[in-house]
């Protein structure tokens, strides 16, 4: 059976079932539509975001117009919309300005959706269904509760769920959006450890970057510094990447700006070809700033003694961080956490696969992790040592401080 295109290519030209009728090749990652139709899931996305559309057309399929039903993504932002709306109702909260908020937005969602969607049938498509967390997870990813957290990702590790996403109603945001809205950098850097996915989008389309920028929110350029060397895109273009930096700088964000508009900015890079000083080849850095006079950057070095040095963009090759090549690692232990530095990659891989590869830790029980931190805290307790819960949110090790016996500090 053969088909002809309706305006997506020549009028002569005939589309087989095995042919993407907008590329016109094998399709890759087929899309198939309700209609019969087949094609790349690139290519459809092209056509019609999973995101949104406005258009009428967009909403058509390319080859016989036929309706194509709206993405999860799109049924997901409608949901949420209307949930908010709902409670603001609920509460009586319908004079105030984020109710009309509201109400813009579940508009805008209801026109993406389209007037002739039937409310039931969504566009399906092979991805495996995000694991959705429940609400005390949601909760403690905002407030930085990095044991619950991470006790609830290991509790069932057959689950992908370092990148688990709340539910439809609230967008679908993956656990590390949380994490970053909460400017909770040690939580952020301990999910992007175990795999979490610094791109991942909402159900609007953000990614972590993007929504980092869309809130006022504490320092971002450390939160922003940490996903852009973990590889995080600004995926968006144009005018509306353009609007995001212009707010972001009328919010004194400059620093994070000043990132995100340089091509290297806050990335982790490996130094090469750098003839003055070969030793540094092979090395990998941390970009801090971008110096435009002289086309450099300021980096920092990825060891013990974090050097800073000014370094040609040539000399400069992206190199992100992985969970497997993470650069230095931090861990969690006794309600503490602690940044391990190393002087080489290798030496951080090395130490990185011991951990993965130790298959001989004993399942801890609700017991015996209260028992351990029960007989940590009399030991501190003994030796006279303050027994901090958390770490310092720069990620270094927390200073213990000395006390005097009797348990009074010492006057100054």
């Amino acid at each position: 059976m053969a088909a002809q295109t309706d305006g997506t290519a020549d009028a002569d030209t005939v589309v087989t079932e095995t042919t993407c009728a907008i590329c016109l090749e094998e399709p890759r990652d087929p899309r198939n539509l309700p209609c019969g139709h087949s094609f790349c899931d690139g290519c459809l996305n092209e056509w019609r975001s999973r995101y949104g559309v406005q258009e009428e057309m967009r909403r058509k399929c390319p080859i016989c117009r036929a309706t194509i039903p709206p993405s999860k993504e799109i049924v997901s932002s409608l949901l949420s919309c209307r949930a908010t709306k709902q409670e603001f109702e609920f509460n009586n909260k319908t004079s105030s300005e984020e109710y009309h908020h509201v109400c813009k937005s579940l508009e805008r969602a209801e026109q993406m959706v389209g007037a002739d969607w039937d409310g039931v049938t969504v566009l399906e498509d092979d991805r495996q269904p995000a694991v959705v967390m429940p609400d005390y997870i949601h909760n403690a990813a905002l407030r930085g509760d990095i044991k619950s957290v991470l006790k609830w990702i290991n509790a069932n590790r057959t689950e992908d769920r370092v990148n688990a996403t709340t539910s439809v109603e609230r967008f679908s945001s993956p656990i590390l959006f949380l994490a970053t809205m909460g400017n909770q950098l040690m939580l952020m850097t301990l999910l992007l450890q175990l795999g979490a996915d610094a791109d991942l989008k909402n159900s609007k389309g953000y990614t972590t970057i993007e929504l980092l920028l869309m809130f006022e929110t504490g320092d971002k350029s450390w939160r922003g510094k940490l996903l852009l060397s973990w590889g995080a895109s600004f995926i968006r273009d144009g005018a509306e990447r353009k609007h995001h930096l212009s707010i972001a700088r009328e919010w004194g964000y400059h620093k994070l700006t000043d990132l995100l508009e340089s091509e290297l900015g806050g990335r982790r890079c490996e130094i090469v070809n750098h003839s003055s000083q070969p030793e540094l080849n092979g090395k990998t850095c941390v970009v801090d700033e971008f110096l435009p006079d002289s086309n450099q950057y300021k980096v920092t070095l990825e060891t013990k003694s974090k050097d800073v040095l000014v370094v040609s963009a040539d000399n400069l090759k992206r190199r992100d961080r992985t969970p497997q090549d993470c650069g230095y690692y931090v861990e969690f232990k006794n309600g503490r956490t602690i940044r391990h530095d190393f002087d080489s990659n290798e030496d951080c891989q090395a130490f990185v696969a011991a951990l993965n590869n130790d298959e001989t830790q004993p399942v801890v029980t609700e017991e015996a992790e209260a028992a351990a931190e029960q007989a940590v805290a009399e030991l501190l307790a003994e030796l006279g040592l303050d027994d901090s819960p958390t770490e310092p949110s720069s990620g270094c090790k927390a200073k213990k401080s000395k006390k005097k016996k009797g348990g009074k500090k010492k006057r100054k």
